[in-house]
């Protein structure tokens, strides 16, 4: 049997490679053309981070200028007022974002690779598929945008924002100063200019922030930046804080920013951030002492001490009223303390720190009447007024005595005074002079009776023993015969 001829076919295919080829080779060149601008605007050449030069940098478009300083006590108004400046043309000042630490490394030792046995070798060869040649065709055309709807702009801007985070020191103090940062990154494929405004909630107004000016309602403007492809910076943003703003939480505000470039449509981003604010108000701490007030046996004024504590962790206000019986009353009170009612004294002690403690001393003087009605009792109310939170109230009561309605009466038979000795000895002074001088002349008239009196008796006594000797006397007698 004769053999086929296989070279007039072989020789037939060759013949057909190079009128596929050439239409292959066309179709590539146009696809490559088509896709090459969409590559140069998704992989723009990334540029360093474009960063605020410092104040006084000759040419640097956006020189924010001095940071003015505040005073945190100062008052504090809730709502920015209406301006009519022109928009800012500087932007605030920016700082460098720190570099992040990469992780470290892991010391787990990797897994133990197995091996997977090998296959048994087959006879049969391998099949070979032939790439599919391209499509021959002019390039896909790109549908245009729908009506009405704007091109895809290759500008691009994000916006992060941080809280705003107060400490337990917001308790302590009229206002706080505090700082919202703002990170700003370009998105885009080309140079922007960006623009960045603000809105506070009630409670929280702009501290002197560079660059910013007041839009009204709450609102801020801020000037532009000029940034690069991939430009990545943080903004600082002094905001005041009230310290009635507790009030009227939760709080929160946005922040805004805006992307231009010329011939280009702008794009924006926006993000919110809240004003987080520590546990409280807390509630002070109070406490109270009063010493008792003794008259002594002159019935002088005397003094009243008062100790009133703040064992809390704020500085509160504090006053002490002084509610005192009828018949004793304070005299020169000291400053701060005044007269609120016929019986009561009321003293401003001003703010008492944290932890500290405030003495108070009240002269006082009773009349001769309250002292005969000694002992009797006084009262202290105190009270911690915070700048934040409720006020705390303590009160207690202190003894009023007098060592005059302690002396011992009169002895019998001369006139008893109304009250103790020591409260009307002014008053009986002449009467004791007069009758002093009486009782002596007695007393020694008495003495000198008695000794009469003892000397008769003892002269009788000496003439009796003589006489009753002299008869008792043995008479001698002649013996007898």
């Amino acid at each position: 049997m004769a053999r086929p001829r296989v070279r007039p076919a072989r020789r037939a295919a060759l013949h057909g490679t190079p009128g596929l080829l050439v239409p292959a080779l066309v179709a590539g060149v146009a696809a490559a053309l088509a896709v090459a601008p969409a590559w140069a605007v998704a992989s723009p050449t990334v540029t360093a981070v474009a960063l605020a030069a410092e104040p006084g940098d000759p040419g640097d478009p956006g020189d924010p200028g001095g940071d003015p300083g505040t005073d945190p006590t100062e008052a504090t108004p809730t709502v920015d007022p209406t301006t009519t400046e022109p928009a800012p043309t500087s932007p605030p000042p920016t700082e460098e974002i720190p570099p992040t630490t990469p992780p470290p490394a892991t010391t787990t030792p990797p897994a133990p690779t197995t091996t997977a046995p090998e296959p048994v070798p087959t006879t049969t060869a391998p099949t070979t598929t032939a790439p599919a040649p391209p499509p021959v065709g002019p390039p896909p055309v790109v549908a245009p945008p729908p009506p009405g709807q704007p091109a895809a702009s290759p500008l691009g801007v994000r916006v992060t924002t941080d809280d705003v985070v107060l400490t337990p020191a917001y308790w302590n103090a009229a206002s706080t100063v505090t700082t919202l940062r703002v990170t700003v990154t370009n998105t885009g494929g080309r140079p922007e200019q960006i623009r960045l405004a603000y809105t506070l909630p009630p409670g929280l107004t702009d501290a002197g922030t560079p660059g910013c000016a007041s839009a009204g309602g709450g609102s801020h403007r801020c000037g532009e930046w000029t940034t690069a492809p991939g430009a990545q910076f943080r903004a600082s943003i002094r905001v005041r804080v009230a310290g009635t703003a507790w009030r009227s939480m939760p709080l929160s505000g946005s922040v805004r920013v805006t992307a231009t470039a010329p011939g280009v449509a702008a794009t924006g981003d926006d993000e919110g951030f809240a004003v987080l604010f520590p546990p409280g108000p807390p509630v002070p701490g109070i406490s109270l002492r009063a010493d008792e007030v003794l008259f002594d046996i002159s019935g002088a004024p005397t003094t009243l001490g008062v100790r009133l504590g703040n064992t809390g962790k704020v500085d509160a206000a504090g006053r002490v009223d002084v509610v005192l019986p009828a018949g004793v009353t304070v005299t020169d009170p000291p400053a701060g303390c005044a007269a609120a009612a016929p019986n009561r004294t009321r003293c401003e002690l001003g703010t008492v720190p944290a932890g500290r403690t405030v003495d108070l001393s009240l002269p006082v003087t009773a009349s001769a009447e309250a002292q005969r009605r000694a002992p009797l009792a006084g009262a202290v109310v105190a009270r911690l007024d915070p700048r934040s939170g409720r006020d705390r109230q303590v009160q207690m009561s202190f003894r009023i005595t007098a060592a005059a309605a302690l002396a011992t009466p009169a002895a019998v038979g001369a006139p008893a005074p109304t009250g103790s000795q020591g409260v009307v000895a002014a008053a009986a002074a002449a009467e004791d002079d007069d009758t002093s001088v009486h009782r002596t002349a007695v007393t020694l008239i008495g003495v000198s009776g008695v000794l009469v009196v003892l000397a008769l008796a003892l002269a009788t006594t000496s003439l009796r023993r003589r006489a009753g000797g002299s008869a008792t006397d043995p008479v001698a007698r002649p013996a007898e015969e």
